[in-house]
């Protein structure tokens, strides 16, 4: 409750029988100009008003916001609930046990220690589709998995029952994001707050970057780190700036014969050229009327794929259809409306607010499209797919020797060792008869023949589909997506088509509901006689968890050196990222996806080349089985009921037999194993005083990595499978791990002495301190000539060697998804400062949260026009200003010549900028990080 009301905005709410207090946001003058989002954080900080954190010149300031002006006033905004995916949420929790044990340790109560915040945790990212394309691909994959991670999961069901307000949604249950939207969002949240019942708008931060679908419910929410969201659950406010808001007018209609996901690949390749990077952006205007909730989820979910930190849809009949339809009671869908009408918060279509820039799309121009092959912004109409596909083939596989060219890298490696995998091993007459997979451009032509198991031939080429997967929450929430590919598949099998014999086929659903639906229009038998049977329902491909290929493709393509490719319904493509044998991958709609699964090749024009010849022994083309617009309706009025949502989500934190049988451990604190090689406790608080250390300068400083630009945090953050010859392997070895049950670094987050080594590990980094090599390598400086060495091993020689170390990166670094562990893991390599040209909003505050100093470049500078090659000798002046409450805008550094440079190396000298932007995130320095400042504040 708010100890100050400076505006007289409380005020009570009578819906039904119910009586609330609510905080009116039209008492603050300039309200009604405000767009949507920037009302939601006016009422935030009218209910969380104290005169210290938040104050009324805050609430002013946010009243009288100039939308042209650059960001500068710091607000506190305190979201109403965290929502996390088990591989962010394991380290939450494993930092709220440790976090215990510190108060204990330090004299207070250790269960004072509990979220304050509700926070629930999904688990959705430890499914991998192992199996494929069988009946029983699901329950065996769903086997595979509590076999990989019971340990993880006895450690979160422990969290259920030590801490109050933490409820977990067991495995196999649907995609985090999914869930949200569907059961977890109430769009207005009510609260007792001091013994009084409260109605505000809902609001989330979120540990994963696409918490942002539910901005399509008219949710504020966006990703934060787990460092972040360990505060949110701890009361702390999330320290932000008034951002910019764009506008994003929609008119017109979608064409029929285009999907919401060439809308969201359209919309995020207008922003991400617009530049949103740190804005809100805002949905308003005729169109929204006319944009269906999925569809809007489908958009805001692509929000960090353009860049922005949120994106909106407002609150209007839409959204209280949609609550309706998802089972949500008639007493919280009168709330909704109620509330929201009261607050301004209710679209009005003939109301244009003031935006900071504006941008327009009528939606009757969009046309199919794809994009690849490795952004999301990338984006290809379908047209031209094959001709922008022979262009790009050529960064990938040279006419000479068909090598990978991997100049331009986002990414990470996934999925772990195969564990149980099952090929497909029954093919038609026609698909045996089949020779090549892809038709390369003659320059790069690579034809490779390959037999499988099962006697089947056939010849693969660049440009091959290995992996066609219905995957991610971006496109499997969203029914108009999911049926229109359903009934392509019904098409395609009715005509006798057949997926190629190469293609990995995956189906995933986002939740049980999708099955449900699909079972109800009868296409679940077209979708299995296609090969896209069930195989989990979690987050896949999309974040590496494809599964292994077959046995025999890999070896072709790995022999070969081929460039194939991945299709997928996700919003991530960054190579490396969905398949280790996958140079190249492409974002689709569902049903295009099934459409590539049938042509077998990337290098395929749907226009003018067949998909295969029917049993009636006719060409057929996509033109012939793509489903009419008005029957996908139609389909989705006939098979999507609100029972089955209501049936799905009756028991949906009880779990199956497997996750209750699970021996689950009692206390208020956790009893760590010391044989265990997936929870461990981390060593954040160890030697932790209540009294903070003052902040110092620092000097004899090493570069651990010279980076360029675009380094994202699947670079930097340990993900997708363990090396063996690796030292995060070397680690498990010597604990008695067998290789097969590696399991992969999302699965061990847990396990901080894993991670430690996984940081800065992916393969295809680029440490330009060396010399045409790729992997987690760098120069030891601390021995005779800087060799090369593991990154990890570098620096456990130069902190035994009480050296402090620096990262030297590009532009936009530390973009890509919010793991904390690309934090934590640089944290704990010893490094303490990274010098780059610009940062990526989560992993600048998210290096702040663990006690590293971000700073940039002068404008215009970098480690390249300031001749910095990585062998300096780096000292860095002036961090004391912190202790004295003041945040220095510069920070000296000097850069000379070491033992290791080139002869005649001179000193370098710059006053690099203190990208330390708030009171807030000074605070969290001061004290060594934001885990020790909640810690003291608690204590």
């Amino acid at each position: 409750m708010a100890a100050v009301d400076s505006f007289g905005a409380k005020d009570s709410l009578t819906v039904g029988s119910t009586d609330y207090e609510v905080f009116r946001v039209d008492k603050v003058p300039g309200y009604e100009k405000l767009p949507f989002s920037l009302k939601v954080l006016l009422e935030n900080l009218l209910r969380t008003e104290d005169g210290a954190n938040v104050t009324k010149s805050q609430i002013e300031a946010l009243g009288s916001w100039v939308p042209t002006a650059e960001p500068d006033t710091e607000i506190q905004f305190t979201p109403a609930r965290v929502v996390m995916q088990d591989f962010t949420g394991v380290p939450c929790i494993v930092d709220l046990a440790t976090m215990r044990e510190a108060v204990a340790e330090l004299g207070g109560d250790p269960t004072k220690i509990n979220p304050l915040a509700p926070a629930e945790l999904v688990i959705d990212h430890s499914v991998i589709a192992d199996l494929f394309g069988t009946e029983n691909a699901l329950e065996r994959n769903v086997e595979i998995e509590y076999e990989r991670n019971g340990e993880r999961y006895q450690f979160l069901r422990w969290g259920q029952t030590a801490f109050e307000d933490f409820k977990v949604v067991p495995p196999g249950t649907g995609i985090v994001h999914q869930v949200n939207i569907e059961y977890l969002a109430r769009v207005t949240y009510t609260r007792t707050v001091g013994g009084v019942l409260q109605a505000y708008p809902d609001t989330c931060v979120g540990t994963d970057s696409h918490t942002t679908m539910v901005n399509g419910l008219g949710v504020l929410g966006w990703g934060v780190g787990g460092i972040e969201a360990e505060a949110a659950m701890l009361g702390q406010p999330v320290s932000m700036l008034i951002p910019k808001v764009v506008g994003f007018k929609l008119s017109g209609a979608i064409p029929t014969g285009v999907t919401a996901t060439d809308v969201v690949l359209t919309i995020t390749q207008m922003l991400r050229k617009h530049g949103v990077v740190g804005k809100f952006v805002e949905f308003y205007g005729p169109g929204v009327a006319s944009v269906p909730l999925a569809n809007r989820a489908t958009i805001g979910n692509m929000s960090p794929e353009f860049g922005s930190t949120a994106a909106m849809f407002p609150i209007d009949d839409v959204t209280l259809d949609y609550l309706r339809l998802t089972g949500r009671s008639e007493e919280q869908v009168a709330l909704v409306e109620q509330y929201s009408k009261l607050q301004t918060l209710w679209h009005d279509p003939e109301t244009e607010p003031v935006y900071s820039e504006y941008l327009e799309l009528d939606l009757a121009t969009v046309v199919p499209s794809i994009a690849g092959p490795k952004r999301p912004q990338d984006r290809v109409e379908l047209s031209n797919a094959k001709s922008q596909f022979e262009k790009d083939l050529e960064s990938y596989a040279s006419d000479s020797d068909s090598s990978a060219v991997d100049d331009a890298v986002e990414g990470t490696f996934p999925a772990s060792d195969p564990v149980g995998f099952t090929a497909q091993d029954e093919q038609s007459a026609h698909q045996r008869s089949l020779r090549h997979a892809a038709h390369a451009p003659r320059t790069a032509s690579h034809p490779t023949e390959v037999v499988l198991g099962s006697g089947e031939e056939f010849v693969l080429d660049h440009g091959a589909v290995a992996i066609a997967a219905i995957t991610s929450c971006t496109n499997t929430s969203n029914p108009s997506v999911m049926l229109a590919a359903g009934l392509l598949a019904r098409n395609a099998s009715q005509k006798g088509l057949k997926s190629k014999p190469w293609v990995k086929t995956t189906l995933a659903p986002g939740s049980k509901v999708v099955t449900d639906y699909y079972e109800k229009a009868g296409l679940t038998g077209y979708l299995e006689d296609l090969g896209f049977y069930t195989v989990g329902y979690g987050c896949t491909t999309c974040i590496g968890n494809s599964g292994p290929l077959i046995d025999e493709i890999s070896a072709a393509v790995n022999q070969n050196d081929l460039a194939v490719t991945a299709v997928l319904s996700g919003n991530r493509n960054f190579e490396g990222r969905i398949n280790p044998d996958v140079k190249m991958n492409y974002l689709a709609s569902p049903p295009l996806v099934i459409a590539y699964a049938l042509a077998g090749s990337m290098n395929f024009d749907f226009d003018h080349d067949p998909l295969g010849t029917g049993s009636d022994g006719n060409p057929v083309y996509l033109k012939d089985i793509w489903p009419d617009a008005a029957e996908v309706q139609a389909t989705i009025d006939s098979s999507i009921d609100t029972g089955m949502f209501t049936h799905e989500y009756a028991g949906v934190f009880d779990g199956d037999e497997r996750w209750r049988s699970l021996p689950t451990p009692t206390g208020a604190t956790f009893e760590w194993s010391a044989e265990s090689t997936y929870v461990r406790k981390p060593p954040y608080f160890d030697g932790m005083t209540l009294q903070t250390t003052p902040v110092t300068s620092f000097s004899g400083a090493r570069v651990l990595a010279k980076l360029g630009d675009s380094v994202t945090t699947d670079h930097i953050s340990p993900a997708g499978s363990i090396k063996a010859d690796s030292p995060a392997g070397k680690y498990l070895d010597e604990h008695g791990v067998d290789r097969k049950d590696y399991n992969s670094y999302g699965s061990r987050r847990g396990n901080h002495e894993v991670m430690i080594r996984g940081t800065f590990a992916n393969i295809r980094l680029k440490n330009q301190l060396l010399d045409g090599v790729e992997g987690g390598y760098t120069r030891d400086f601390t021995q005779e000539g800087g060799p090369q060495s593991f990154i990890y091993d570098a620096s456990q020689h130069y902190q035994a060697a009480g050296i402090p170390l620096v990262i030297l990166g590009g532009k936009e670094y530390g973009s890509g998804s919010s793991r904390d562990w690309a934090a934590k893991g640089t944290s704990l390599l010893g490094v303490k400062a990274v010098i780059s040209e610009s940062f990526e909003r989560i992993h600048r505050s998210n290096l702040i949260g663990m006690g590293v100093l971000p700073l940039q470049f002068p404008a215009g500078e970098s480690w390249a026009s300031l001749g910095l090659d990585g062998t300096e000798i780096i000292s860095i002046s002036g961090v004391e200003e912190l202790n004295e409450g003041r945040t220095p805008k510069t920070l000296h550094v000097v850069a000379e010549p070491s033992d290791a440079s080139p002869a005649g190396k001179a000193t370098v000298e710059f006053d690099a900028v203190l990208r330390i932007d708030t009171p807030g995130e000074a605070d969290y320095y001061r004290n060594g990080g934001i885990l020790q400042y909640v810690l003291r504040s608690l204590v």
